[in-house]
């Protein structure tokens, strides 16, 4: 049963306890509220900032778990601050342990801060929960997809436009790794995992998905450097830093260039990019 006057507090506490540069927000002028505003909040979670502002008024419908879900990670939730919001709104949490996509806090405050930087937190899978502009500019909404297609390494085997961003010279390393990297999680994860699924439908769709996996190649780790082809700058050299969550499976990957090389300049080109993403 939802406790509506134990989520009101617990939405009010959440929402006054962040400021606007905890969550990658500008501060502004004159500020009054107490923390973040209600609008904002909404829009961080998306959803209407009327539909939110009943919750802290202890009105509206029973959220479902996709509105909690969007709420832990719009207000930055620890897992256990999650879990509570969980019971607070009557409903079992999600199980822990297995791979998900609530992002720690911890990792959310690194991305907020690399607006200037192509960004993305990705899953285990490859998929993408959350870009920074520049991101966006490199590789295009990556969040956008649903389903299997959500994977990169889906993708990769299922739909050739995929594949444009890379060199083609690094096509047949990523398709080894890729494989590689599924077949890994396979035996990690189980046989009732969602990896296990995504190898199924992908042996089923692609004849050079089986063709590689029938190498049962292991350990295969992807290059430092990164060869994209931009459509609009052109060859890029990037260097890819990692950032592993253990906790939840997750990783923030960091995309730079070095100073000086023709690389760099193009990536200050991307920032315009970024930029126009944000309008």
């Amino acid at each position: 049963m939802i406790d509506r006057t134990g989520l009101a507090e617990f939405l009010r506490n959440r929402r006054e306890a962040l400021q606007p540069e905890d969550v990658g927000l500008p501060r502004g002028q004159r500020r009054r509220t107490n923390g973040l505003r209600r609008e904002e909040v909404a829009s961080l979670c998306h959803m209407s900032a009327d539909y939110y502002s009943r919750l802290e008024r202890e009105r509206g419908p029973q959220p479902s778990h996709r509105m909690l879900a969007s709420i832990a990670q719009g207000l930055h939730m620890s897992i256990d601050e999650r879990d509570h919001l969980f019971r607070l709104a009557g409903h079992n949490p999600p199980p822990r342990g297995a791979p998900n996509d609530h992002i720690s806090p911890g990792l959310l405050r690194v991305l907020d801060r690399l607006d200037d930087t192509p960004a993305e937190i990705v899953t285990e899978l490859g998929e993408t929960l959350r870009q920074s502009p520049m991101g966006v500019a490199l590789t295009g909404n990556t969040t956008r997809y649903a389903g299997p297609a959500r994977s990169a390494g889906y993708r990769w085997f299922t739909n050739p436009a995929a594949r444009q961003i890379y060199a083609p010279e690094e096509h047949a390393f990523l398709t080894r790794m890729y494989a590689s990297g599924l077949r890994e999680l396979v035996t990690l994860r189980g046989p009732d995992s969602r990896a296990a699924h995504l190898a199924e439908l992908l042996l089923a769709r692609s004849e050079e998905f089986r063709r590689v996996w029938d190498d049962h190649e292991i350990g295969i780790r992807p290059h430092e450097v990164k060869h994209f082809v931009h459509p609009e700058v052109g060859a890029l050299e990037l260097n890819c830093q990692r950032l592993v969550d253990p906790g939840q499976a997750h990783s923030l990957m960091v995309y730079t260039a070095v100073p000086g090389s023709e690389s760099y300049e193009k990536l200050q080109m991307l920032s315009v990019i970024g930029a126009q993403t944000l309008r």
